[in-house]
């Protein structure tokens, strides 16, 4: 299907690894201009080394979600570049604090909510002129399952997810006139650096292998997942692009789950 977005400027978030990388490499298959930014300079340099095949559609900048400088400089740079984006990808995060609510630490929740609540946040502000100059944008969230779902041992993930729902619904009846569709997707247990961290320590307090310790999850926290595997990163990222098309000129307001089943509900 072509999506019609050859043409279009793109940022993504989070883009080094994981979902984001997906994401920026599905743009860029289907002509886009992207910016990929991350936070770590040498993480994002082989990042773009992977794609040197689009090197002359492609722009890299590191930026850390959570200083508010650094975001401005980024949008900065970019409109300086680049110029106004067209495309919005909030995929920056982490699984931050985890443990029971009486163990988790104030700087625990803290740094959570902050790169993956406010981190979305302090980019949109940053680069909403420009798409709603542009009088035609997308802007994709990237929640969670935890958001709907959520799980006793790391609430302050489900919080800060459940709040970029609310985020984009109420950004989804602010600028739809103006042409800025806002959409999220919520995608479980997918194959990222992330999970493969949570299931290392698995491994470990288990004293099994990593892939019985992907095999114990899924039977035991995630039995709703039908598929019986963890996704995979390019299995979220044809759902963003999607939804940052002209494919997806009708859906606003709304969140895709890209879970396997894995929300227990309808």
């Amino acid at each position: 299907m072509d999506l019609n977005i050859r043409g279009r400027t793109a940022l993504v978030t989070g883009a080094s690894s994981g979902i984001g990388f997906e994401t920026a490499r599905v743009l860029l298959n289907e002509g886009a201009t992207v910016v990929m930014t991350g936070p770590d300079p040498d993480e994002l340099k082989d990042a773009v080394d992977r794609l040197s095949a689009f090197k002359d559609s492609l722009f890299a900048y590191d930026a850390d979600v959570t200083v508010a400088s650094a975001v401005d400089r980024l949008a900065a740079d970019v409109a300086a570049e680049v110029g106004d984006l067209d495309i919005l990808v909030n995929n920056a995060g982490i699984h931050g604090a985890g443990g029971l609510f009486h163990e988790i630490s104030q700087e625990g929740w803290d740094r959570t909510i902050d790169v993956d609540l406010m981190g979305p946040v302090r980019v949109t502000r940053a680069f909403l002129p420009g798409l709603r100059r542009g009088g035609w944008g997308r802007i994709v969230f990237v929640s969670s399952e935890d958001a709907v779902q959520p799980y006793e041992d790391e609430l302050p993930y489900c919080a800060a997810k459940a709040g970029l729902l609310s985020l984009a619904r109420g950004l989804s009846r602010t600028y739809a006139s103006e042409g800025v569709l806002v959409n999220t997707v919520s995608p479980a247990f997918i194959a990222t650096p992330m999970t493969d961290e949570m299931m290392s320590a698995r491994a470990k307090e288990q004293n099994s292998t990593f892939d019985e310790a992907i095999a114990s999850f899924l039977r035991e926290e995630r039995p709703f997942m039908e598929l019986g595997r963890r996704g995979r990163p390019e299995e979220v990222a044809h759902v963003i692009a999607f939804l940052c098309s002209d494919a997806a000129s009708f859906v606003n307001g709304s969140n895709y789950r890209v879970d396997s089943g894995s929300v227990a509900t309808i």
